[in-house]
C-alpha cells in the first residue's frame, strides 16, 4: 500500500523494509505543529499501524530543529465554539494516534523541542536525543496549561515533583539533563542521530515481532494504570477557558511581544 501523500509530513518507506520514517517537515517554521500536521499525524499513524511489514518507526524533524511546539499563528482565530473547542484537541488526538501506532516508535529528537513537541516525544516508545537538543515547556508562561496528555505522560516518565518544576517554571533542559530525568533512552552526537536512530531501529526490527509488539502493550497497559491519558478529554475545554482568561491572555500577549522583540 503507497503512502498517503500528505502536506506536512514525508512518510518514507522502502517496500518490503520493516523500518519507515516519519519526517515531520515544516523545516521554515522549525516543525511547528499546525492544525493540519496534528491531522496529518493522525492519517500517517493509521497507515503505518496497517502495513504489516513495519515493525519499528524513526520520529524525526526536517532542518534546524525536531518541533517548536504548536504553531502560535496556526491556531485560533474567529472560531465558533465548537471549530474552536476541535482545534484545541487536536493535540491529543495526534499524540494517542502516535502512542497507539502499531509499530515500535523511536523519536530522534535534535535541535529546539518545545512545548507540543516535548509531549510529541514522550508519546514515542524510544528517545534519541542529540547533543544538540534543547527542551522547553514553556506553555504557562503563554498563559494556557500544558494540554495533549502532557501531565500524566510527564509524570509517568520523570515523576510528578519534576513535572511541577518544568512545567511551572518553563526552564529549558538539556539532553544531558533530559538523560538524567530518564526522558530520553540515549544521547548521542547530533551528527550521528539518524545513524544511531537508524541503527536501533534495525536491531529491533530484527526481533521476534510477537514479543516485541506485546512488550510494548504490556507496558503501555501498566503505564495506563499508572498515569493514564483518557482523563484527558477535557484537555481542550480547559485550553478554550485559558483563551478566554482576561490574565492568561494577557500573558500571551506579553510572551508573544516579547518574542517578536528577539
Amino acid at each position: 500500500m503507497d503512502a498517503p501523500q500528505l502536506s506536512t509530513i514525508d512518510l518514507l518507506h522502502t517496500s518490503g523494509a520493516p523500518v519507515a520514517t516519519l519526517l515531520l517537515n515544516r523545516p521554515d517554521k522549525l516543525n511547528a505543529l499546525s492544525p493540519e500536521l496534528l491531522r496529518e499525524i493522525v492519517v500517517a499513524s493509521d497507515w503505518l499501524s496497517s502495513v504489516d511489514e513495519i515493525r519499528v518507526v524513526i520520529v524525526r524533524g526536517a532542518g534546524r530543529a525536531f518541533c517548536a511546539g504548536f504553531d502560535l499563528d496556526a491556531f485560533g482565530g474567529p472560531l465558533d465554539p465548537a471549530a474552536k473547542r476541535e482545534q484545541a484537541d487536536l493535540g491529543r488526538l495526534a499524540t494517542s494516534a502516535l502512542t497507539d501506532v502499531r509499530p515500535l516508535t523511536i523519536a530522534a529528537v535534535h535541535g529546539h523541542c518545545v512545548g507540543g513537541g516535548v509531549v510529541l516525544t514522550a508519546a514515542c516508545d524510544l528517545r534519541l536525543a542529540g547533543d544538540d537538543a534543547r527542551f522547553a515547556i514553556p506553555e504557562v508562561d503563554l498563559g494556557i496549561p500544558l494540554a495533549w496528555g502532557g501531565i500524566p505522560r510527564l509524570v509517568r516518565e520523570i515523576g510528578p515533583a519534576m513535572t511541577k518544576e518544568l512545567v511551572l517554571t518553563c526552564r529549558p533542559f538539556d539532553a544531558a539533563e533530559a538523560r538524567n530525568l530518564r526522558f530520553v533512552n540515549r544521547v548521542v552526537a547530533s551528527d550521528g542521530l539518524v545513524a544511531a536512530a537508524e541503527e536501533l531501529a534495525d536491531e529491533l526490527a530484527a526481533k521476534p515481532w510477537f514479543s516485541i509488539r506485546a512488550t510494548k502493550e504490556h507496558v503501555n497497559a501498566v503505564m495506563d494504570e499508572i498515569a493514564g491519558v483518557g482523563r484527558n478529554a477535557n484537555d481542550a475545554d480547559t485550553l478554550v477557558a485559558a483563551m478566554a482568561d482576561p490574565e492568561s491572555v494577557e500573558f500571551s500577549r506579553n510572551y508573544l511581544r516579547r518574542r517578536g522583540s528577539k
